[in-house]
């Protein structure tokens, strides 16, 4: 599977963003994905995944109730929308695909990661 991000930007803190990230290669209805940021010199973090077929989703405590994550299958694509964003927001955002029964947390369980797309909140 390749992956594709993008959509980051500047937002001033209380905006939105809408981040995509198509795919290609393999069948994407297949595969379960997840969003994940990093800062430099910190770990990359979970931020939310959902699964194959779109029904379960997950988030970080962090993100809960702000963000959402969405799936479409006929357009090969993953979107998170972001609303009320924060300045602690800032980040390299990463979507990531894994196959597999489960829609999981854990950066090691996805096999496949996009280049990243830049997401700058400004207080």
């Amino acid at each position: 599977v390749q992956l594709q991000a993008s959509g980051g930007g500047l937002v001033q803190a209380g905006g939105s963003l809408r981040l995509s990230c198509a795919a290609s290669g393999r069948t994407f209805s297949s595969v379960h994905m997840g969003w994940f940021r990093q800062n430099p010199g910190k770990e990359r973090e979970f931020v939310a995944a959902i699964s194959r077929n779109g029904i379960i989703t997950t988030y970080s405590a962090s993100v809960k109730g702000r963000f959402t994550i969405s799936k479409d299958n006929a357009k090969n694509t993953v979107y998170l929308q972001m609303n009320s964003l924060k300045p602690e927001d800032t980040a390299l955002y990463y979507c990531a695909a894994k196959n597999g029964d489960f829609v999981a947390s854990s950066r090691d369980a996805y096999e496949y990661w996009g280049q990243g797309t830049q997401v700058t909140v400004s207080s």
